[in-house]
């Protein structure tokens, strides 16, 4: 796995780089600014973006905002010091795939490889702040298997994962997903990740 590293400080920069590449994942480049970032990742096509949240010159939500435009696929996980719910609901809105927080740095090799593995990730923290505001109106709509699933989903397992969990097939779980999606009449994953965060 290739992935870039962008953060304004660059003691943590530096840090982040040791802890990844002792899990034989290579840094590609390093940088210290949104515009880095984008540039950057122009440059490598990182499997994974790795970046900080509050910039100076551009904030890493900027970044990804440019970065998603440029290539849409691209996988950008978000790391901070603050759990501002704006800035967590913004980044979902723009097809971010994750976003953690620095002081569980115990967290960061098994987001970044979630990450790139196409799952979506977020701290344990984040999701808690997300489940209290619109639970009731979520369950209304959802079978208590379908919200097993949500749950799981939007904490990033893949549909092999969320079946081992829950003691069904693949398949079974292939249905439910789809079958969730037509009642909300969203296009995939992402967005039902993105619906349950936010509570629409």
């Amino acid at each position: 796995m290739k992935i870039i590293i962008i953060d304004d400080d660059p003691l943590v920069v530096s840090s982040l780089k040791t802890i990844v590449e002792a899990h034989s994942i290579e840094v590609l480049a390093l940088g210290h600014s949104g515009i880095d970032a984008i540039n950057l990742y122009k440059q490598y096509k990182p499997d994974v973006v790795l970046m900080d949240i509050r910039m100076e010159d551009l904030s890493g939500i900027k970044a990804t905002e440019e970065i998603l435009k440029y290539d849409s696929q691209a996988k950008i996980l978000l790391i901070t010091t603050f759990r501002d719910d704006k800035y967590i609901k913004r980044a979902l809105e723009l097809g971010c795939m994750g976003y953690i927080l620095k002081q569980h740095i115990d967290s960061l090799i098994p987001s970044i490889e979630a990450v790139d593995k196409g799952n979506m990730v977020f701290d344990s923290e984040i999701v808690g702040s997300f489940k209290t505001d619109s639970r009731r109106d979520i369950e209304e709509k959802f079978s208590s298997r379908e919200m097993d699933i949500l749950i799981l989903l939007a904490e990033g397992l893949n549909n092999k994962e969320i079946a081992g969990k829950l003691f069904l097939s693949e398949g079974t779980i292939r249905n439910y997903i789809s079958t969730m999606l037509d009642k909300l009449e969203l296009r995939d994953r992402t967005q039902l990740a993105i619906y349950y965060y936010r509570g629409k």
